[in-house]
């Protein structure tokens, strides 16, 4: 009797089909109308972004990300593509990998339909996030249910929550660390994309959003994105023994008006000039691929800023990529 295969769904945020006006315009009208991205009401949410806030930034954005684009496209879906390439050659012919994009393509959809047609009797949700924020991971659940729910035939489901405190993933974030010289530096900046602090507040009445409440995951915040960033900075800071001392856990990537969670990367790397502290090695284990955040905005942004300033050297430690090591981690995570 064949034994039936099982699927595995690695699923990004997503990346525009192409760096022009276009492309970005479509990126950013589908990304900022998610509820979970933007939570205002849905009438203003999408007459806002979609008709102001997105045909205005994407002629900036686009240009940005000309500059990242790699000979075969978006880094994050070139990565990508060939992560699920090492995982399905990893795990052999009794699984089916397929790689989505929460926003833009290939879509969700368009993977679901292909483990549809490979006959898979279970589907492993795998988001490209260590870390859960209800804007990322649980919007990449939200939409595989919502695709789910209009078939007639559903599989078994499973969802990976998170893997921020993973020993492998740890041990190769330190890695990529160690292929600088550590004593070259006087401070270490973990910084993590942000999230707007009432959001944090929304989903646990236990955040307190003071950095003290993230020391320790216990049952209250053992989903709170902000603690489970904290937990990922200790574990990788261990791992090179670096003191607590010489480190700092900040968020990057804001917009609007609105109060986001802090430290603010770029603020604090000030406050480190302020100290004499003009060497910096910037880590950024949120993105799990070198793209917009990292190699743009704090790779030239914050670098060019910081230079500027007064600092000596600001290095970026690379993502995982497609390191075949981060390609048996994945494949250890799903089985």
């Amino acid at each position: 009797m064949a034994i039936s295969k099982k699927g595995i769904l690695l699923v990004n945020l997503g990346t525009p089909d192409n760096p022009n006006y276009g492309g970005l315009r479509r990126y950013l009208s589908q990304f900022l109308t998610d509820r979970r991205v933007i939570d205002l009401p849905w009438l203003f949410r999408n007459m806002l972004f979609r008709g102001i806030v997105a045909p205005i930034r994407s002629g900036k954005v686009s240009k940005l990300y000309q500059r990242l684009w790699m000979e075969e496209g978006s880094p994050l879906k070139v990565y990508g593509q060939r992560v699920a390439e090492g995982v399905q050659q990893t795990l052999g012919a009794d699984y089916v990998v397929r790689l989505a994009m929460r926003y833009q393509n290939p879509s969700i959809e368009s993977a679901i339909d292909a483990l549809i047609e490979a006959k898979v009797s279970e589907v492993v949700v795998f988001p490209l996030f260590p870390q859960y924020a209800s804007a990322t991971s649980g919007s990449v659940f939200e939409e595989v249910m919502r695709i789910y729910k209009k078939k007639e035939l559903i599989p078994n489901l499973r969802f990976i929550n998170s893997y921020y405190d993973d020993p492998d993933m740890i041990k190769l974030y330190a890695d990529k660390a160690r292929k600088y010289n550590l004593d070259d530096y006087d401070h270490y900046i973990f910084s993590f994309h942000g999230v707007p602090k009432r959001y944090l507040k929304k989903e646990n009445n236990y955040c307190k959003c003071d950095g003290q409440c993230c020391k320790s995951i216990v049952p209250d915040n053992q989903f709170c994105y902000s603690a489970q960033c904290h937990q990922t900075a200790y574990a990788i800071a261990d791992e090179l023994d670096i003191p607590e001392e010489k480190y700092t856990v900040s968020y990057q990537s804001r917009f609007g008006p609105e109060e986001w969670i802090q430290p603010y990367t770029d603020k604090v790397m000030e406050e480190q000039l302020e100290h004499g502290h003009k060497n910096l090695l910037v880590f950024s284990p949120a993105f799990i691929a070198d793209c917009l955040e990292t190699t743009i905005e704090i790779g030239y942004e914050y670098k060019e800023e910081f230079i500027e300033a007064g600092g000596q050297k600001l290095d970026l430690v690379e993502s995982l990529n497609d390191d075949p090591r981060w390609m048996n981690i994945i494949a250890k995570l799903v089985r």
